[in-house]
């Protein structure tokens, strides 16, 4: 199972002991999403016992994670920093992407994915 969700009041803790429970026993679990979906204490006790096979793990409920977390101490789990997503070709559009925002609010244009726009303003 792959988790690709945005974290939200609705979604925050929706992977539980009890969804782990209904994998079947071969089943990855791999989150990039937010770590604030899973509970991760059931996650480690799914894990612990062979409620699951394995888990990749890019996000954590709090981070950084804790130097302590039970995940790290795992053998048939995969863990990263928060940055499984950063190749070459991410990188690359994101500097791409920010330059030309950049641009076009000093052309005096409103950038594409402005979150603010009540804070600037712009010639008309």
């Amino acid at each position: 199972m792959s988790l690709h969700c945005q974290l939200s009041d609705e979604t925050r803790g929706m992977i539980t002991a009890d969804k782990f429970k209904k994998m079947k026993k071969s089943a990855y679990f791999i989150n990039t999403a937010r770590g604030a979906l899973v509970d991760e204490r059931a996650l480690a006790d799914a894990l612990k016992n062979n409620l699951i096979a394995g888990a990749g793990i890019d996000v954590y409920s709090i981070e950084p994670a804790a130097k302590d977390n039970p995940l790290f101490f795992l053998d048939n789990v995969i863990v990263t920093p928060h940055m499984a997503g950063w190749t070459r070709e991410c990188l690359a559009r994101e500097s791409s992407g920010t330059t030309m925002e950049v641009i076009q609010m000093l052309r005096g244009k409103i950038p594409d994915n402005l979150v603010n726009p009540e804070y600037v303003k712009f010639k008309k």
